[in-house]
């Protein structure tokens, strides 16, 4: 037998169509709130970039899979940014190579799930967002995994009022979001996969072969409709992870998602995010914070490829990541500091703090690689002289 589930139900919020939708701002980082109701701090894909998805299916007339929003050139489109027909603007969310991006696209239109590899903050989780945006209208189904995630986070739960009055029963039942994806054709997210038990990972193995979820205790099953599939998003860098089975990995597609191939592409990456994250805390963009931001990424990427941008001198690398995530919330941070407590354009003391906290992860080892970088570095390079000393500053 098998049993529908009520994606409306267990108090999870119904995402509103793009289509309904295509009055918020063109890119807008804030979803437009009804009359009375607060803004919220940041919303979901579908409703911050509405306005690009409702273009988006209307000028789209390629072929769509079941239960698609858009046709897989038109998701890539929304990923990658473009210009439609008809002179809309659609927006980059992912600056990288086309290909992974058509890769794993193409994958969600198959029966195989998809897996986004990377080191910490290489975006596997805004892609994962905006692709189950694009796809299903909707991203969040989502399974946040951690070390205490438990089977029925992926599997199902039970409302235990309802089970101890009546037994077993529907009603008693309460889906996850897997569950849900698998009833209404839909996109399901699991973040952090390799962090998940290794026991609590192979409950995906029967979903992701059989596209079937049993319920033994109803003696029915949930088999997933046509339109359902499976982002998972894992690092290969944090301790404590949990490595998937060789049984689980052949049920996905792994795409490995780089870090950015030059400091200008870095540099256009953190400028566009914290402009985005800027605006929407109504932090004024000073006209200098470029250079900054160019600072911030070269510092990042000379520590992390442990040898200057010149390749003239090899530097030690600290223990932390130094990732594209790690440089946009410096330089928002930094960003935040001028507007509150400086003239409004970013300086050099206004990011200083933040690159040391970023370096600095082991006080012991990582301070002697930051000191050593500081003078043999920053200190003999030309224009970096208040950098060097605001550095100095607050590494005193």
């Amino acid at each position: 037998m098998t049993v529908s589930v009520d994606s409306t139900t267990d108090n999870q919020p119904a995402s509103e169509p793009a289509e309904s939708a295509a009055s918020a701002g063109l890119a807008s980082v804030s979803a437009a709130s009804p009359a009375g109701e607060p803004e919220v701090l940041r919303p979901h894909a579908e409703g911050a970039f509405a306005a690009e998805l409702a273009a988006l299916a209307a000028q789209d007339d390629r072929p769509r899979p079941a239960r698609w929003r858009l046709s897989p050139w038109a998701v890539a489109t929304y990923l990658l940014g473009g210009t439609l027909p008809d002179g809309t603007v659609i927006s980059p969310k992912y600056v990288g190579p086309r290909r992974l991006v058509e890769v794993a696209v193409t994958t969600l239109a198959t029966d195989r799930a998809l897996l986004l590899l990377g080191v910490p903050g290489t975006a596997k989780t805004w892609v994962s967002e905006h692709l189950a945006a694009a796809v299903s209208g909707d991203s969040t189904l989502l399974v946040q995994g951690t070390a205490g995630t438990p089977e029925e986070a992926i599997r199902y739960g039970w409302n235990y009022a309802q089970l101890l009055a009546h037994g077993p029963s529907r009603d008693a039942l309460v889906p996850s979001p897997v569950m849900r994806a698998m009833a209404d054709g839909m996109t399901a997210r699991i973040e952090e996969l390799t962090r998940i038990p290794a026991d609590v990972q192979d409950t995906l193995i029967t979903i992701l072969s059989e596209k079937t979820l049993p319920i033994p205790e109803l003696g029915q099953e949930v088999q997933a409709v046509r339109g359902f599939n499976l982002i998972a998003t894992a690092n290969n860098r944090d301790r404590g992870v949990n490595d998937l089975s060789s049984a689980l990995r052949r049920r996905f597609n792994t795409v490995v998602l780089p870090l950015p191939e030059s400091a200008d592409a870095e540099v256009d990456i953190v400028s566009r995010r914290v402009d985005q994250i800027g605006r929407s805390l109504d932090l004024p963009a000073g006209p200098e914070g470029i250079d900054e931001i160019r600072r911030v990424v070269t510092v990042f990427r000379e520590l992390r490829d442990g040898v200057t941008s010149d390749g003239r001198t090899k530097v030690k690398s600290p223990s932390g990541t130094l990732s594209t995530a790690e440089a946009i919330s410096v330089v928002t941070n930094g960003l935040a500091l001028a507007a509150h407590f400086g003239d409004g354009v970013l300086r050099p003391g206004d990011v200083a703090a933040g690159i040391l906290g970023a370096v600095v992860r082991d006080p012991a080892a990582d301070r002697v690689i930051w000191q050593e970088y500081l003078e043999a570095v920053v200190r003999e390079r030309d224009g970096w002289k208040d950098f060097y000393r605001a550095c100095r500053e607050v590494s005193a």
